[in-house]
């Protein structure tokens, strides 16, 4: 009986003492790490970090030089020290819709890792090698930002689009003659982009010549329109043109003289001045130099084609090619002519 009462004892012990042990014991590892705790998630949640991870891909290029740069902040004047493919996250996500096609999205992340390391070797800033400013270098948005003005419900899809689009990219730009070209880019070409020579004078560069592209009309950048009356057409021209006298009766008095290649305006006449049509644009405020002038009633409108200089990308221009089938190399070469892409570290 005495041996009965030992194994007896002996099988309660093995069924109810031993499992609470283990137990406490289990509990007390997994809260040694708080985090991990916390990390414990729903299979819906477990899902979204692991897609995060998938677009994570920053790590399979190894840039020998131009990994990291110093990016300025133009309202704060601080200086930060970042990856430049995280860098171009932000960069393009504040660059190019969302919702444009991917190809269109890699495209852009070229271009804008292109320009960013020609920056790097054309320096405007002593203690940067970029700014954040979009009318010096290029735009920027930190991701709080970004994330704030997307839907909440599309929040982590859209930064896991720009994320592919930069990360499938990486290590890319765009040379010419084995060296990073002046990647410049716009919204809308209007149907047809300009060479730089018609907007900023000086030669040019080979690589940016002006090309068609097929489909832009169909985005709203495509089209806009100005109307003013005569008197603040005057006003306006009389702050940088003092001496300025227009007969509003005379048709004649406001009248486009001379066409770019492109269509774009090259000289505008108003009353006893000519002035250049990007002089033009920046006076009343026009999206593009491809404008038409009508009069009527003492009014002036002008009807204004493309967005944006017209030089290099358009950014439409890319996601109409991209909806058309094309891929993000083959958009940057129907952009910019006579172009290699190529691996920075191969430079």
């Amino acid at each position: 009986m005495k041996k009965v009462g030992i194994y007896l004892l002996i099988l309660i012990t093995i069924c109810f003492v031993m499992p609470t042990l283990l137990t406490k014991r289990g509990k007390e590892v997994t809260a040694h790490t708080e985090n991990e705790t916390e990390k414990e998630t729903t299979p819906e949640e477990t899902s979204k970090e692991e897609k995060s991870q998938i677009f994570d891909m920053s790590a399979t290029y190894d840039y020998k030089k131009y990994g990291t740069i110093k990016l300025l902040h133009k309202s704060t004047g601080e200086v930060e020290e970042i990856p430049i493919d995280e860098y171009l996250c932000h960069v393009v996500s504040a660059e190019m819709p969302v919702d444009f096609e991917l190809e269109a999205l890699k495209a852009q992340a070229i271009v804008a890792r292109t320009y960013t390391i020609y920056k790097i070797g054309n320096k405007k800033h002593e203690e940067a090698d970029i700014c954040d400013d979009s009318k010096c270098c290029q735009a920027w948005i930190s991701k709080e930002d970004r994330l704030a003005r997307w839907e909440e419900r599309k929040q982590e899809s859209n930064w896991a689009k720009i994320q592919e689009a930069v990360n499938k990219t990486s290590g890319l730009i765009i040379t010419y003659q084995n060296m990073p070209i002046n990647a410049f880019f716009h919204s809308n070409s209007g149907g047809t982009t300009e060479i730089p020579v018609n907007v900023w004078g000086g030669t040019g560069y080979p690589y940016l010549q002006s090309v068609e592209t097929s489909g832009e009309e169909a985005y709203t950048q495509y089209l806009s329109e100005v109307t003013i009356t005569n008197e603040e057409l005057l006003n306006k021209l009389k702050e940088t043109h003092p001496e300025v006298t227009i007969d509003f009766a005379d048709q004649d008095s406001i009248k486009i003289l001379e066409y770019t290649e492109s269509s774009r305006v090259k000289t505008v006449k108003f009353g006893n001045i000519e002035i250049a049509g990007t002089e033009a644009r920046t006076i009343f405020g026009l999206r593009s130099t491809n404008f038409e002038i009508t009069r009527e009633d003492g009014t002036i409108k002008f009807t204004v084609k493309g967005y944006g200089h017209g030089v290099g990308m358009s950014q439409t221009g890319a996601d109409s090619l991209a909806k058309q089938g094309k891929t993000a190399t083959e958009i940057i070469h129907h952009f910019y002519t006579g172009v290699e892409i190529k691996e920075v570290n191969e430079l």
